[in-house]
């Protein structure tokens, strides 16, 4: 338990990562449905949604689904499909292929490859963004010039170079799967994140920049894709009098009432983004003169949506830290702190914080996966956490990086107090 700082008091309320935010007119869309008794999978919210989410992501078409996994698994589907053919019933679009895959990211990003078949090969993590290294990825491809699909995520709302990444996939002949969950509102050299990829996906999440509290948009510039996506949404319903189906389908409609949420919740994405940053400002301020950056970001090229804010740990300033699969400890130590010391003492005011994504090559499920490296010579690698060969990005920004409260509710004067204890923990 944090014993370093027992002056902290506790926050009367709840300071929380980042919770939904609703105004006085946030339901007057799910009102519009239920007096209209439109509250199944079709209606008015949906076609707006639908209409907003191109706009705002600057692509030709959206497809209101009802999660941003939902999303990206028929962004997958789709993909496979364009570079493989349909498969026999049963068959996933990707079967036994290879796909070059964000390695620091949430499992939701690749599970869909495997409901799909694919085998994921994680890439390595660049410190200049938190993202896929593009470094790292050209060298998966000299290793395995065959792959034609990679899905790359942008972490916490600050874009890496995505254009690179897109580049480097038209060079090889893949598509790019753009999981634009965390990074909605986002831009790379002022084009939208959700608008480079062949595919991408967004997410309305409760805790996303704004919320329905469940629901995602597949984004795509192909009216057949969308409408193929669609079908599949609605069970592979084919059109005919009865109900005939000829594919494999999915329960993945949007709701008309949850899209009734999020059609309001658009009003508000600018203003969001401008909240988060300036929270992200406050820390950056607040904590400048401890060893630690905050969530990194070229300033020429990214306009980060600051989802987010987190910071990284300078490496000697690390107390000592251990992780099993599920606990961690840590031995405290003057002037030197760590994400387990950090995490503690914000939780103790009630106050939530989270650890780095842990990267997927490290999980569990995937640990004996392929996973490409950059080693200090410049050679790529595989398997190298597992082997020992080399100290790996995504699990060093894992090892010392930490999630703070984010939330846009939160006043200057909470704030103020976490990064206060913050400061503590260094002392």
């Amino acid at each position: 338990m944090y014993k370093k700082n027992d002056q902290f008091e506790k926050f009367e309320n709840k300071v929380w990562l980042s919770s939904p935010t609703m105004y006085p007119d946030s339901m007057r869309y799910v009102m519009e449905a239920y007096e209209t008794n439109w509250m199944s999978t079709v209606g008015a919210n949906i076609n707006e949604v639908e209409k907003i989410a191109a706009e705002t992501s600057e692509t030709k078409y959206a497809v209101g689904l009802s999660c941003g996994t939902a999303a990206l698994h028929l962004c997958m589907k789709l993909a496979g499909e364009r570079l493989y053919g349909k498969p026999p019933v049963g068959i996933g679009a990707l079967q036994n292929k290879r796909v070059f895959c964000t390695d620091m990211t949430f499992n939701a990003t690749l599970n869909p490859v495997v409901y799909e078949g694919g085998i994921p090969v994680f890439i390595d993590t660049e410190y200049d963004s938190w993202g896929m290294d593009p470094v790292a990825l050209e060298k998966a491809f000299e290793m395995y010039p065959d792959v034609k699909l990679v899905v790359y995520a942008e972490l916490y709302g600050f874009p890496g170079n995505v254009k690179q990444i897109k580049e480097i996939c038209e060079k090889h002949g893949a598509l790019l799967v753009e999981d634009a969950a965390e990074a909605m509102g986002a831009t790379w050299e002022g084009k939208q994140c959700g608008s480079y990829g062949d595919y991408a996906a967004v997410s309305y999440n409760g805790n996303k920049i704004i919320t329905g509290s469940a629901g995602g948009c597949l984004l795509t510039n192909s009216l057949e894709d969308a409408n193929q996506a669609r079908k599949w949404s609605t069970q592979a319903r084919e059109n005919a009098a009865w109900y005939q189906n000829e594919e494999v389908g999915y329960n993945y409609r949007m709701s008309n009432v949850i899209a009734g949420v999020i059609r309001e919740q658009y009003d508000h994405l600018k203003d969001h983004i401008a909240q988060k940053k300036t929270i992200y400002e406050k820390y950056k301020e607040g904590l400048k003169n401890l060893p630690i950056m905050m969530n990194p970001f070229d300033e020429m090229k990214a306009e980060p949506n600051y989802w987010l804010s987190s910071l990284l740990i300078d490496e000697d300033a690390m107390c000592e830290q251990v992780r099993s699969e599920t606990e961690a400890l840590y031995i405290a130590e003057e002037g030197k702190s760590c994400p387990t010391e950090i995490l503690e003492a914000i939780s103790s005011i009630n106050a939530e914080g989270r650890p780095i994504w842990k990267p997927m090559h490290m999980q569990p499920m995937y640990r004996m996966h392929e996973f490409v490296t950059i080693s200090g010579s410049g050679r790529a690698k595989t398997n190298a956490y597992i082997a020992g060969e080399v100290k790996d990005v995504g699990a060093d920004v894992f090892q010392r990086g930490v999630c703070l409260p984010s939330d846009n509710k939160m006043t200057v004067e909470q704030q103020e107090k976490i990064i206060e204890i913050i400061k503590a923990c260094f002392e």
